[in-house]
């Protein structure tokens, strides 16, 4: 079997590969810095590279300088993260060329823990729904997601192993989705957001987009013991929702779901009570109130450099009062609540990630299969699964128990086993 260019190893593969002494960080991150320059014209996924910098880094750690679970790993990371050494402009042009004084502290970790970071990528405007210029890997007429359109583009193209997200509705779930890859949503607040230009303080959450499960838990949670999920009990979770979604998407995840039964897992239907399905209207309200005040100076200042689309966005709730603001925040705690007794008989739901393939043209595509999980705060994780009928990727969405990520990411890695077994 033909070795995998270094950089379209999974990130596990490459450090095992520096731990050897087969790969060094320094060629791992020229052969990133060589796709990128190959293909970052037609896909666009960065907004910054700092080549000299990276190839610093990378000779440093090869010299012993760095230490930690990703030592000498080049990662990437959403434009709406501040850093340091590279411009952030959060998507906007009211901060092109802004110079923040420190990382954001996911970006801070992963240094700490020894990784690379190799650039910036693009973001939608303020992490929301305004188009940015990524365009698709597989097919550049068509969307790759959003908001973090960039980080999972670049994983995707094999630009860089292992890339920092956000998500306050499915800009995570979406794109990785859309571009074939993992993405991990984590609980809401386990990935410190410090450093994050917030839309939606009460929903936002940094996660990965990754190659495997195995890298995206290994990005979060180091080199911790794999759990062993048992005999995984999937609830396949139906809801309204199901209605929007093309009849591939539904047809692939039920082939899918048939997968897991075949390799052990327990498999039932539970359908959405009404209360949730209620609760999806309650996130679009929380997220536009919240963006209205996130932006505030944004809007006072500078109202005519927002895009239409987010000038239209930032009234969506501009009637709404702190009394029915605290009501929503109030209504999100009752929705957590009565979620619990969807995991009663289940360890993980199986829901839809997307409509379908990408889309032709830059609009980034509905975000309704993750708003209501974010809203409830519960980790996700998307997994290519199959192709639609352009042959482009159609990704499943496991949830799991708020707080138990790591048993989240050890169902995924049993589902991906059983999605590359047939």
């Amino acid at each position: 079997m033909k070795t995998p260019a270094p950089n379209f190893l999974s990130a596990l593969s490459a450090l095992r590969a520096i731990e050897e002494g087969s790969l060094s960080s320094e060629a791992l991150v020229r052969a990133c810095l060589d796709r990128i320059d190959e293909r970052d014209a037609t896909v666009r996924a960065f907004t910054q590279v700092d080549s000299e910098r990276a190839i610093a880094q990378a000779r440093q750690a090869d010299r012993g300088a760095a230490a930690g679970p990703l030592r000498g790993l080049p990662f990437a990371a959403k434009d709406i993260l501040d850093s340091a050494d590279l411009p952030t402009a959060y998507g906007s042009p009211i901060y092109a060329g802004h110079r923040p004084a420190a990382d954001a502290a996911c970006i801070a970790a992963a240094r700490e823990a020894g990784g690379l970071l190799l650039g910036k990528t693009e973001t939608c405007e303020f992490a929301t729904l305004t188009p940015c210029a990524t365009r698709h890997p597989l097919d550049p007429s068509r969307t790759p997601g959003g908001s973090s359109s960039g980080s999972a583009a670049a994983v995707a193209d094999g630009m860089v192993p292992l890339a920092f997200g956000t998500q306050t509705s499915a800009s995570i779930i979406r794109p990785a989705a859309y571009c074939g890859v993992v993405g991990y949503k984590p609980s809401y607040g386990l990935i410190n957001t410090s450093g994050l230009k917030h839309a939606s303080p009460s929903l936002d959450t940094i996660g990965v987009f990754a190659r495997t499960v195995a890298d995206a838990r290994h990005a979060v949670f180091g080199p911790a013991s794999a759990r062993e999920p048992g005999a995984l009990r999937v609830s396949v979770c139906e809801s309204s929702q199901w209605a929007a979604a093309r009849p591939e998407t539904i047809e692939t995840l039920l082939a899918f779901a048939r997968r897991l039964e075949r390799g052990g897992a327990r498999l039932r239907t539970v359908h959405l009570p009404p209360g949730l399905e209620a609760a999806v209207a309650l996130q679009a309200r929380l997220s536009a109130f919240e963006l209205r005040q996130s932006l505030a100076y944004e809007r006072r200042w500078h109202r005519d450099r927002l895009s239409p689309r987010l000038q239209q966005r930032v009234e969506a709730e501009a009637g709404l009062s702190m009394a029915g603001y605290a009501e929503l925040r109030s209504s999100m705690r009752a929705a957590q609540r009565e979620a619990a007794s969807l995991f009663d008989d289940a360890d993980v739901l199986l829901y839809p990630a997307a409509d379908g393939e990408a889309e032709v043209g830059m609009e980034t595509g509905s975000p309704r299969y993750g708003g209501l999980w974010t809203f409830l705060h519960l980790p996700a994780l998307s997994l290519p699964v199959g192709r639609g009928p352009a042959g482009l990727p159609l990704g499943a969405q496991l949830i799991g128990v708020l707080g138990r990520d790591l048993e989240l990411l050890a169902a995924a890695a049993f589902a991906e086993g059983c999605a590359a077994a047939d």
